[in-house]
């Protein structure tokens, strides 16, 4: 299991500016599939525009015909051609919107997973000693799937600003004075974003960390399960967990209180004053001079298309922080310095007897307390050498540095009489073998795992290594 010393990175706020340096960080995945996401913007931009013109096809034919009952059967198949037709260019551009921002968004996904799995296979073993294995997995899956949800608050906005503007564009071009009415309640609704977004980011990052440790506990109680049960610790680890849900579930109720309170209820409560106020100010307008009624409808869908982007930003905004939160988590992973120990850039030499011998060797996991102290012992080529000693003796640890899962601090390690970092690491990994105490089988049949994608061994040489190990039988 991983140290106790592991902080969540959900337990942290984030600065701002660090905030806006993940965010930067996390465009920079969309930049190889700009052409998908500019294409996508440019389809909402497109979606905008229909949007403001299908309210405006139906304001005509109520206003110019329907008004004055001088439709005719031409005249209303003629309009009913031109909504249908809108109407369909209107859902292209969402299928466009929709369909290239998703593949853009999946293609970046992709290649953030690449990058992280292979940063992973750089890391040294004192990195995963540190690490819950729950954690590590969560964020090459869950972590980078956030990514997805970033663009898409991002999208949301791009969408609500173009619906905003070309829906206050229009009011403003048929009524001023109804449309500045209108935009009245936009800074009150900024307001209420604010407090939402500020609020909320702390209940949505309390939840997330109790998520967090949710998954760890479940992934490390899973792992050791043979332990568990034969220690008869099974309630105590019920306990624990129920605890832990306990309090992810406490959170969720201050989120969905949150979220009851100001998402859609507060923007539905403004739009609902809003609309009063269109219709209050038209009404008075009636009382001496004719307002048409198709007029009075395309306010009424405009002012809707002013206030539905809030909700669905709003409803966003904690996917903006679900990202950055991850989007750090990530990058710490991808920043890390604890590399796999390395060999000398220059390292060419040959194994060619066996010859090992340890130097004043001194090792500490943590950098400060020693595991080994000054080991020096040789084992020369055709001896056997058992390493005997108490639990946390050193024994393993030996075999650790030697494999160069770990740095060694002090003194030196020889293969033959020479320095065994100037040996390249395929050299050592061919030449020293390794049986562990657990064994480990990847997914596959035994031949797979004794081969080890390795498809120059042989049939023949898997069936010999099968019978010397046992495995045949």
């Amino acid at each position: 299991m991983a140290s106790k010393g592991y902080e969540s990175a959900w337990s942290k706020s984030i600065p701002i500016r660090q905030q806006l340096k993940i965010m930067k960080r996390l465009m920079g995945y969309t930049r190889p599939y700009k052409r998908q996401f500019i294409g996508a913007i440019v389809a909402a931009a497109l979606l905008a525009g229909m949007n403001v013109l299908l309210p405006f096809i139906l304001q005509q034919f109520m206003d110019r015909y329907l008004a004055n009952q001088s439709a005719t059967v031409q005249i209303l198949l003629l309009f009913a051609a031109l909504y249908a037709f809108g109407t369909l260019v209107k859902a292209v551009f969402q299928f466009f919107q929709t369909f290239l921002f998703n593949m853009g968004a999946e293609r970046g996904l992709e290649d953030a997973r690449r990058q992280l799995f292979a940063k992973l296979h750089t890391l040294g073993m004192r990195y995963f000693d540190q690490t819950p294995a729950g954690s590590i997995v969560s964020r090459v899956t869950n972590d980078t799937m956030t990514f997805s949800d970033f663009w898409n608050v991002i999208l949301a906005v791009i969408v609500g600003l173009f619906s905003v503007i070309s829906s206050f564009a229009i009011m403003f071009a048929a009524n001023p004075k109804i449309a500045l009415m209108v935009a009245a309640f936009l800074p009150i609704l900024l307001i209420v974003v604010w407090y939402y977004s500020t609020y909320s980011s702390k209940v949505y990052r309390h939840m997330r960390e109790k998520l967090s440790e949710l998954n760890t506990q479940l992934n490390e109680s899973i792992e050791g399960i043979g332990i568990i049960q034969q220690f008869r610790q099974e309630n105590r680890i019920s306990q624990e967990f129920e605890a832990t849900n306990e309090e992810y579930l406490d959170s969720r109720k201050a989120m969905i209180r949150v979220n009851s309170l100001l998402l859609s209820s507060v923007i539905n409560l403004l739009y609902s004053f809003a609309l009063i106020a269109v219709l209050w100010a038209f009404g008075l307008i009636s009382m001496h001079s004719y307002v048409e009624a198709g007029l009075i409808y395309a306010f009424t869908t405009y002012t809707a298309n002013f206030f539905n982007p809030m909700v669905n930003m709003m409803d966003n905004l904690s996917f903006l922080q679900d990202g950055v939160v991850a989007g750090s988590r990530i990058f710490r992973i991808l920043d890390s310095q604890e590399y796999a120990p390395a060999q000398h850039p220059d390292a060419h030499a040959l194994i060619q007897q066996g010859k090992i011998e340890f130097l004043h060797v001194s090792f500490a996991y943590d950098g400060k307390h020693d595991i080994l102290h000054d080991i020096s012992f040789v084992a020369n080529p055709g001896e056997t050498v058992a390493l005997v000693g108490h639990t946390g003796s050193g024994k393993s640890s030996i075999i650790n540095v030697m494999m160069r899962f770990y740095e060694f601090g002090e003194g030196q390690i020889l293969i033959d009489d020479v320095d065994i970092r100037d040996y390249p690491m395929p050299e050592l990994r061919k030449k020293l073998g390794l049986v562990l105490q657990d064994s480990f089988m990847f997914y596959g049949d035994i031949s797979s795992n004794i081969r080890l994608f390795n498809d120059s061994i042989t049939d023949e040489q898997v069936k010999q290594a099968a019978e010397f190990v046992q495995a045949d039988r």
